[in-house]
């Protein structure tokens, strides 16, 4: 009797058990286990996919080279009220809200991790992904508050413990990205020395190399000290230092080469082949026309089939201006790259720093046009099949190396799919009293009054959603208009 009261008892405790792990399973969903226990490597392949395509070749990067001329907005949609320096499309918090959600949950997943990364976690100790990380979280930001000035930073992407961050001034923001910066080249170099590789394939830019993105964020340092220089006009050594730094660790450029243009299309190509809203600028084919720029076959290409109607270079009249036909032949490519920080831009930021400071900047120069030129021909998907040993012939004709061509060759380089840059760099020589492109829109300055915007107006999102962000934007008819009106703090404004 005693023998079958306690096997009944222990098959009391055995369905009491079996019930508790039951419990214990229902809720939980092996197929999306909690953020905290996903390797950060995974993280990592949305993290480069999002800065490249969302926030450096998104709708930012498509209003924005408008408004450096380096494409020409067309057909009867919101790219034609781009050109036309449309006032309420320009400063509609709706205009770029895609953009800035994006990039602040490309920041929301980096946060991620770096939190990972941290002692105890499942990352611990893992310097080359905290380093990535670092370099990537850099990129995002300094798109951010180049493009809008104060944006909420320090008290942002915490979730439900901050909902409504303030903003922090620029200043403050981008004495914290030197910090960041600098921790993660500290971070990379011990990756370098330990051969680091922990996030292998799962990296879609460098394939898990430590050493390549250290070579990046030497050059993300370097682009980040000259954006200053209207600020800090002593900063150019530092500028060399920091670029001669990314060419001892080998940088030779960061770009995303995953598309295949078949199921699989870049950022530039999936927008036109869309809407067919871009094409290409009369301001970009005069400076290439003046030159005999064999770029500008690939640039100016009939992809409409309606022929290129240009009137003669440095006619800046409205007529000229709204002849520009064509298309950059690199918009009918889905397999082209994304640049993250071309080749180009990088030895165009060394030839600008020597040349300022009274050095030979002919090498450097040279390197950043031949780039280009690879680059050109690399994306055209061969209606043009530009040579690009062209670039030699082409430089010889140049003639002598001088700040005011640097200028205009790493405009027409950036043309390519890099105008975010340009924009920083149109607005920092105009504040520094210097114009090396002058642009011909004439709807740029409208009865005396400036319409081409001095920086981006904020995400509707939180504009509607954070009291700290909808009092810097305005209200009623005044929201937005200090748009046209005020500089962001790195080119001589206060926010």
């Amino acid at each position: 009797m005693l023998k079958k009261f306690l096997n009944i008892a222990l098959l009391g405790v055995l369905a009491t058990s079996c019930t508790e792990d039951i419990m214990d399973r229902i809720n939980k969903d092996d197929h999306n286990p909690p953020v905290d226990l996903v390797d950060a490597k995974f993280q990592l392949t949305d993290a480069v996919t999002g800065t490249g395509y969302s926030t450096w070749a998104g709708q930012y990067a498509w209003s924005v080279s408008s408004y450096t001329e380096q494409t020409f907005g067309t057909g009867n949609n919101q790219a034609m009220k781009t050109e036309l320096r449309n006032r309420a499309e320009t400063a509609a918090s709706t205009s770029f809200n895609n953009e800035w959600n994006a990039t602040y949950g490309n920041l929301m997943n980096i946060r991620q991790m770096i939190d990972k990364c941290a002692e105890g976690n499942i990352n611990s100790g893992q310097k080359d992904i905290l380093g990535m990380a670092q370099v990537l979280w850099v990129l995002n930001v300094e798109a951010l508050t180049d493009l809008h000035g104060d944006i909420p930073y320090s008290e942002s992407v915490k979730g439900l413990d901050v909902l409504t961050p303030k903003l922090d001034k620029q200043e403050d923001i981008y004495a914290d990205l030197f910090t960041v910066i600098g921790n993660a080249i500290t971070n990379l170099s011990a990756a370098v020395a330990a051969g680091d590789n922990n996030a292998g394939e799962q990296d879609l830019l460098y394939g898990g190399s430590s050493a390549k993105w250290l070579g990046l964020a030497h050059a993300v340092k370097a682009r980040l000290l000259l954006n200053t220089y209207f600020r800090n006009q002593a900063v150019l050594t530092q500028v060399l230092t920091a670029a001669n730094d990314a060419v001892a660790a080998g940088f030779d450029g960061a770009e995303l080469g995953f598309f295949n243009g078949v199921d699989c299309d870049n950022s530039w190509a999936a927008y036109f082949w869309s809407r067919y809203y871009t094409g290409a600028n009369g301001t970009v084919v005069d400076l290439m026309t003046d030159r005999n720029d064999p770029r500008v076959d690939v640039y100016a290409l009939d992809l409409f089939g309606t022929g290129i109607a240009y009137a003669p270079a440095g006619d800046a009249t409205a007529a000229r201006y709204t002849k520009t036909v064509g298309g950059p032949a690199w918009l009918n490519n889905g397999a082209a790259t994304i640049h993250l920080f071309s080749k180009s831009e990088f030895y165009f930021i060394l030839a600008e720093a020597k040349a300022r400071l009274g050095q030979d900047a002919t090498a450097d120069f040279t390197a950043g046009v031949e780039a280009s030129f690879e680059d050109y021909a690399a994306n055209d998907p061969g209606y043009v099949e530009l040579d690009p040993s062209l670039a030699a012939d082409y430089i010889a004709e140049l003639g002598t190396v001088d700040l005011a061509e640097i200028m205009v060759q790493k405009y027409l380089a950036q043309t390519r799919d890099e105008p975010i840059q340009t924009y920083n760099d149109l607005r920092r020589c105009k504040a520094l009293g210097e114009e090396f492109i002058h642009l011909n829109n004439p709807n740029n300055t409208v009865g005396g009054q400036n319409q081409w915007p001095l920086r981006l107006p904020y995400g509707n999102s939180d504009v509607i959603s954070n009291p700290n962000v909808a009092e810097a934007f305005g209200t009623g008819n005044a929201a937005g208009n200090y748009l046209f009106t005020e500089n962001v703090w790195l080119y001589g404004g206060s926010r």
